[in-house]
Order: C-alpha cells, then sequence, then structure tokens
C-alpha cells in the first residue's frame, strides 16, 4: 500500500514536472516570438528607408539626366536654327547678287538699245533725204525721157506704140526664121541619128538571137518494128484504124511506104496524142478497140504532162517567173499551134528575147519587155476555142490573171489594135515584126489551110446535136460525131445535107468535101 502511495507520488512529481517544463517552454517561446518579431520589424523598417533613399536617388538621377537632356536638346535646335539661318542669309545673298547683275545687264542692254535706236533714226533721216533726192532725179529723167521720144518721135515720123509694134514684129520674124531653121536642122539630125540608132540595136539584137527555120509539118511518121503491123493497126473490117481515127480526130495513112505510118491532121495535138497513142499500142502489141481507148486516154494525159514541161520550159529559158500556173499551160499548148508555119510558142520565146535585147539597148526594164513579149501571143492557145481575135482574148487572159496594165496594153497593141501607152508595147512591136519578117519564119500557104480546116470543123459544132467534129484527109472530108439521144437516123440525112450547104456558103476550097456524119451507140455491161 504505501508503495502504491510512493509510486502514486512519483507519478504526480513526474506530471508537475512535466506542466512546469511546458510551462517554461511555451512562455519561452512567446518571448523569442515577440523578439523575432520585434526583429523583423526593425529589419524591415530598415529596408523600407533604405528603398525609400534609392528610389528617391533615381527620381533625382532621372530628373538631373533629363535637365541635361533638355539643355543638350536646346543648344542642338539652335545650332541647327543658326546653321538654317545661316543658309537661308547666303541664299538671299547670293539671290540678291544675282539680281544685281541682272539689273546691271539690262541696264546695259536699254543703253544699247537707245543707242540703235538713234542711229535707226539717224539712217532712216539719211535715207528719207535720199529717197527725196532720188524722186526729183526721176521726176527728172522721165521729163528728159519725155523730150527724147518727142524729138525721136518728129524725127522718125512714129509714135512710141508704133515704133514698139516695128521692133517687136521685126524681132518676132527673126526668131521664128531662126527657130524654123534650128527645128528643121535637130530634126534632120535626131533622124538621121535614130535611123542609125534603130538600126544598130536592131542588127545588134538580131544577131544575138539565133533562132531555126519554121519545120512544122502536118503530118507525122510512126515507123513499124515490120509490115505486119499495118494489118494489125487496120483490124478485122478496119475497126481498129476506125477506132483509132474516131477518138484522136487523125487520118490513117497506111500506103506502100514500108514499115512506117503516116498520121496527117492539121491539128498538132490530136496528132500528137494520136502518134503516142499508136507508139504505145505497137509497143504493147494489144491492138483492139478497148485497149486503143485506153491508149488514147493515157496519151491524152502524157500531153497534157508535156504541155505543162513546155511551159515551164518557155519561162524558164526567157527568165519569167511569177506567171500564173494557168498561163504556163497555155503557153506550153502553143507548142501545138502554128501561125503560118511557125510554131507559136517557139515565135513568143523568139519574140521574149528580142524584146529583153531591145530593151537593154534602150535602157527599159528588160524584164518587163521579156514578159510582155512572152504573153503577147497568148490569145492564140485558145483562140480556136473562143470567139474573137486573139489579141483581145490574150489581153482578156492577162487582165484574169493579173498582169499588169502595161503588159496588157503591150499584148492589146502589138498588131495595132490600140495606142501603145509604154515603151514596152513599142518594144514587142519591134520584137514581132522582127520575129516574123526574118527569113524562114513562116510559110503563108500552112496558115491558111490550118485556118481553113478550123473553120470547117468550126461550122459542124455549130449545129443542134453534133459532139465532135474532125476535119481529115487534109481538109478533103469532115467526120462528125452526133449524140444519138438528140439526133435520130433520119435526121442525120438533114443534118449532113445543112452543113455541107454552109460549108459552100462560107468556105472557099479546092475539090470537093466529104460530110460524114456518123451516130453510134453503144451498150457496155460487165460479167461478175
Amino acid at each position: 500500500m504505501r508503495r502504491c502511495y510512493h509510486l502514486l507520488d512519483v507519478t504526480i512529481n513526474i506530471i508537475l514536472l512535466v506542466l512546469l517544463i511546458l510551462v517554461v517552454a511555451v512562455v519561452v517561446g512567446v518571448i523569442t516570438f515577440k523578439l523575432g518579431v520585434s526583429y523583423r520589424k526593425k529589419v524591415a523598417e530598415s529596408q523600407y528607408g533604405s528603398a525609400e533613399q534609392k528610389a528617391r536617388k533615381i527620381v533625382d538621377d532621372a530628373i538631373k539626366e533629363a535637365e541635361s537632356i533638355k539643355r543638350e536638346s536646346r543648344l542642338e535646335v539652335k545650332e541647327e536654327t543658326y546653321k538654317i539661318k545661316s543658309d537661308l542669309d547666303k541664299e538671299v545673298k547670293e539671290r540678291r547678287n544675282e539680281l544685281q547683275r541682272l539689273e546691271r545687264r539690262l541696264l546695259q542692254k536699254e543703253e544699247s538699245l537707245d543707242k540703235k535706236a538713234e542711229s535707226f533714226e539717224r539712217k532712216e533721216n539719211q535715207l528719207t533725204s535720199r529717197e527725196e533726192q532720188l524722186a526729183k532725179i526721176k521726176a527728172e529723167v522721165s521729163e528728159l525721157q519725155k523730150k527724147h521720144v518727142k524729138e525721136l518721135e518728129k524725127i522718125s515720123g512714129l509714135t512710141s506704140n508704133q515704133a514698139k509694134e516695128y521692133l517687136l514684129k521685126s524681132v518676132e520674124n527673126e526668131v521664128k526664121h531662126e527657130t524654123a531653121i534650128l527645128i528643121k536642122e535637130l530634126e534632120v539630125k535626131a533622124k538621121e541619128e535614130v535611123n542609125k540608132k534603130s538600126k544598130e540595136i536592131l542588127a545588134n539584137v538580131i544577131q544575138k538571137c539565133a533562132v531555126d527555120h519554121v519545120a512544122e509539118t502536118t503530118v507525122s511518121v510512126v515507123p513499124l518494128p515490120s509490115d505486119e503491123m499495118k494489118g494489125r493497126i487496120i483490124g478485122r473490117e478496119g475497126r481498129n484504124i476506125r477506132t483509132l481515127e474516131t477518138l484522136t480526130g487523125i487520118d490513117l495513112i497506111i500506103d506502100d511506104t514500108p514499115e512506117a505510118v503516116i498520121l496527117s491532121g492539121f491539128d498538132p495535138i490530136r496528132r500528137e496524142v494520136a502518134r503516142i497513142a499508136l507508139e504505145k499500142l505497137i509497143v504493147d502489141g494489144r491492138i483492139h478497140p478497148a485497149r486503143i481507148e485506153e491508149m488514147v486516154e493515157k496519151a491524152r494525159k502524157e500531153v497534157e504532162n508535156i504541155i505543162r514541161e513546155e511551159g515551164e520550159m518557155a519561162t524558164f529559158d526567157t527568165g519569167v517567173h511569177g506567171l500564173h500556173h494557168e498561163l504556163t499551160r497555155l503557153l506550153g499548148k502553143m507548142k501545138f499551134r502554128t501561125s503560118y508555119g511557125q510554131s507559136v510558142l517557139k515565135h513568143s520565146i523568139e519574140v521574149s528575147h528580142l524584146s529583153g535585147l531591145i530593151a537593154g539597148e534602150i535602157g527599159v526594164d528588160v524584164r518587163v519587155a521579156k514578159r510582155a513579149g512572152l504573153l503577147h501571143d497568148i490569145g492564140k492557145s485558145v483562140d480556136h476555142e473562143m470567139e474573137g481575135s486573139h489579141v483581145s482574148i490574150g489581153a482578156d487572159l492577162c487582165r484574169k490573171y493579173k498582169e499588169s496594165d502595161v503588159i496588157v496594153n503591150a499584148v492589146e497593141a502589138h498588131h495595132g489594135d490600140v495606142e501603145p501607152t509604154s515603151l514596152v508595147a513599142v518594144i514587142v512591136q519591134a520584137a514581132d515584126a522582127i520575129s516574123a519578117a526574118r527569113p524562114g519564119a513562116r510559110r503563108e500557104t500552112l496558115e491558111t489551110y490550118i485556118k481553113r480546116l478550123q473553120r470547117l470543123e468550126e461550122i459542124a459544132d455549130e449545129f443542134k446535136g453534133v459532139d465532135k467534129s474532125f476535119a481529115i484527109q487534109a481538109g478533103r472530108e469532115i467526120r462528125i460525131m452526133v449524140v444519138p439521144d438528140q439526133t435520130s437516123d433520119e435526121e442525120m440525112v438533114l443534118l449532113a445535107r445543112e452543113i455541107s450547104k454552109k460549108i459552100e456558103d462560107e468556105l472557099e476550097y479546092p475539090g470537093q468535101i466529104k460530110v460524114n456524119v456518123i451516130r453510134e451507140t453503144r451498150a457496155v455491161e460487165y460479167a461478175k
């Protein structure tokens, strides 16, 4: 029991000791806290005081710096203002000096103008006085002239007007007489020189132009490999030769001439077609109507190619370029046309060369002269197909294909139908006359013969129902193909009679002409 009380006392003492320790700790903590708070307060107060001092110092420094900047700015503004003011003063001074110089120059000019005005016034006064003196002198001279005229009129017995007329008439008569003599002398001299010069030019031109003699004929000879071929050409009952003559319009003469067939016809184009077709048939060996038609068609195309090539060759030989392709083709066609037996194409080329040579001698454009010479007979390529003379047809063709007025006039004037308007037209006239008049150029009878054959075909073609007509047998026969649908067998007799009557009325010809009218109907079918 006592031990328990003793333990209890010990425990209470311990508790009291602990409580005492806690109280003491609390007191010490409170005291420490207050001391810390007071210390921090003092520290804060000391820090606040130092910050305030720093702020004041910064403000003071800023104020000082602003005042220094302000002072510097004022100084700069003053300096700039001073500089501007000095520049302005300098410029004003320069302007003032310039104005002073101008004023001095104006004063000098005014002084010089015043001096000139004074000199002009003096000269004007001098001129006025001189004019007065001259007027007095003129009056005196006129009075003296009047006195002299009166004295001369008294001496001569003529008035001044009569004397003037007499003098003018005498002078005029003398001038007329001398002028007439001079003109006559000049004309004689000019004619002599012109004749001499023209003869020289034409002689030089003719010597420079070397051409062939006319060699055109109305027949062509086709050689045969053997006389046996003649029978094949004639065919059974003459069908082959009849077909060939009908398609070409050319007369085939198969006689005793060994290994040769003669083609007779006035149209060179048809004769060439027949010759080429016959040569092809001979080479091919198959001679029958269908093959003949095929070969004739090929020959026509070949002749067309020849025509085109000949036209191009003519332009190349003469140096004439830029022609319309249709004019070139017509030039080639003239290879197969003749005029008085002379090839029209060769004649045109010859005239072109002659025109160029003459133009070169007298200083005219050579290219234009050669072009006009080449085209002057272009109408002859189609004059048998169209109405009108070859001159008018040729001029129309040149206008159609945009040739120049100089070329058109040269074509129109080369036979004197219209007046030449340029030297080129005169040159072409001269060249055409030279080409036609030279020895061996033409055969008159051949031209007449060809024209008669052409007119013979034209008469037949004028009748209704005629399809084609061919003058054959040297003009002793005309073969006429009629359209079967338009002409009956009975009408053929009347047509033949009418054509023969018109030939008798309009043509002159030796012997008689056979009018052969043919009406043929064909039926063609193909076995498939």
